[in-house]
């Protein structure tokens, strides 16, 4: 599934045992732009880049730093 090739509604109903009526719900609600959905992907961000996990070398042995529970409180993650 990519944006290239989207499934429908009834293939991922499909795909992950799901009623075709729960994912249209889910995608009708995306399409609302929800400040949550906003909010967590934002929170996300964050952590990635205070854990080093938007260096473009991460993926081949970058390093992962540990955030104390303070920096995790300051961050909002």
């Amino acid at each position: 599934m990519n944006a290239d090739s989207p499934l429908t509604a009834e293939e991922i109903a499909n795909e992950y045992d799901l009623p075709v009526e729960a994912v249209k719900e889910a995608i009708a609600y995306c399409q609302t732009n929800p400040p949550e959905i906003k909010e967590d992907f934002e929170r996300e961000e964050r952590k990635m880049a205070a854990t080093g996990m938007n260096d473009p070398d991460y993926k081949y042995g970058g390093k992962y730093r540990v955030l104390s529970p303070q920096e995790r409180a300051r961050l909002g993650i």
